[in-house]
């Protein structure tokens, strides 16, 4: 059962700090009210009371009857009571990403008495924890809940003593001798003896009307996680590359109908990939199509506006659910003079890929990186941001306890 919102948000549609603390609740997996007082006479009369007289938003009162007025981040998360402080300065480990493959790396490092710091800038459990169900977990027999999956793994870490740090930011990483250096958005700088790197990867948007509102009640981005949902229905998936053309045809196995939205006058799919899909009698494909603006009522959604971007005719269509795959960005920006190689995508290089073909990473001379060490010695990569996962909640809890087995070795030796 959700919790009920004990937080309510007076705001407007087009106010951006609205739109910034919206999100940061939302990252965090914080339930509120909102109140548009473009739209709600009473709610406009209280702001204004409350403010002595001015219209400032976005206002936000708490269950506790306090009230904050146009809040950065930071005073939310002292107010939430969210911990943007570690303890201490060095840690044996730290954990950059509180997703799957962190939360179980740290569960696995902190029972074997490693120190271990875990540091995520939203919500602990990653994409994992806006995923509205998981039925490909192992050991759930009837799935279960991505909140509540992320919300167990949290206990689990914090069981066996690590140490977790929410709502910063980490914008660089250095090292020197043996040790790594960590820099997060509040100037802090904790230091460690190994790091792990599993923050994970975003699916990229098409920022369009009515689009955050639905995801995870008619928006998806994995047809592997959601597609069972919908059996016997018909649903819509947007893009034309490999992923988009893959999970079509996977949805066929569960859906009565594919249609797949694609921007462009071809697939830009592999070739074998574009003749299964313009073969297959349940898929329809429409080229040069884009969307405009996703519809729904009572939280979930109802329709979907496209337009022919060649003869600019708008039409409303109804599926029932959609699947975007317009592709991933790895959370990796943060890593700009750290050493640390990634690919032509920004996903980041491990263990053979580091030496194959290539030029040795200089801290390899006298032997090669294990299977899930980045091109700086010590660091480990895990998860969706490393080059050739899975991009699954499975196989991502699964390099995690890889990664804290090869992390255990690894400090035997500094």
């Amino acid at each position: 059962m959700s919790k009920k919102p004990e937080i309510t948000m007076y705001g407007a549609y087009w106010c951006p700090d609205c739109r910034r603390s919206k999100g940061f609740l939302g990252e965090h997996q914080i339930p509120y009210n909102w109140v548009d007082i473009e739209q709600d006479q009473d709610g406009e009369a209280y702001v204004i009371e409350i403010n002595n007289g001015k219209r400032v938003i976005p206002t936000i009162e708490f269950g506790d009857g306090s009230i904050l007025v146009e809040p950065s981040n930071a005073q939310l998360a002292e107010k939430l009571n969210l911990k943007t402080t570690a303890e201490r300065s060095h840690y044996d480990l730290i954990v950059i990403g509180g997703g799957p493959a962190g939360l179980t790396a740290a569960l696995y490092t902190s029972r074997e008495g490693i120190d271990t710091l875990v540091i995520e800038r939203a919500a602990l459990g990653g994409q994992a924890a806006t995923t509205q169900w998981l039925d490909n977990v192992p050991g759930f027999s009837e799935g279960i809940s991505g909140a509540d999956f992320s919300g167990q793994l949290r206990l689990q870490a914090e069981r066996f003593g690590a140490e977790l740090l929410q709502a910063q930011d980490v914008v660089s990483i250095h090292s020197h001798s043996n040790y790594h250096c960590v820099l997060t958005s509040d100037g802090s700088e904790y230091s460690a003896r190994a790091l792990l790197i599993t923050t994970g990867s975003r699916y990229k948007r098409l920022n369009i009307p009515g689009e955050e509102d639905y995801i995870g009640v008619g928006i998806h981005f994995c047809a592997t996680c959601d597609g069972v949902f919908y059996k016997g229905m018909s649903v819509a998936v947007l893009g034309g590359g490999n992923s988009a053309t893959e999970e079509s045809l996977f949805l066929t196995k569960f859906v009565d109908q594919v249609t797949l939205l694609v921007r462009e006058d071809n697939l830009s799919a592999s070739q074998i990939l574009q003749d299964k899909v313009l073969n297959h009698p349940d898929i329809n494909v429409r080229f040069n199509t884009e969307v405009e603006e996703f519809r729904g009522e009572k939280s979930k959604l109802k329709s979907v506006i496209i337009k022919n971007n060649k003869s600019g005719e708008a039409e409303e269509i109804h599926p029932a659910g959609v699947f975007i795959f317009i592709g991933q960005d790895p959370n990796t920006s943060f890593l700009t003079d750290s050493g640390i190689e990634t690919n032509i995508w920004d996903f980041i290089l491990t263990g053979h890929d580091l030496v194959h073909d290539r030029s040795r990473p200089k801290g390899f001379k006298s032997r090669d990186p294990v299977i899930l060490e980045t091109s700086v010695p010590g660091i480990m990569a895990a998860g969706d941001v490393r080059a050739g996962s899975t991009k699954q909640v499975a196989s991502a809890a699964g390099e995690g306890a890889t990664a804290a087995l090869l992390i255990r070795e690894y400090l035997k030796t500094v």
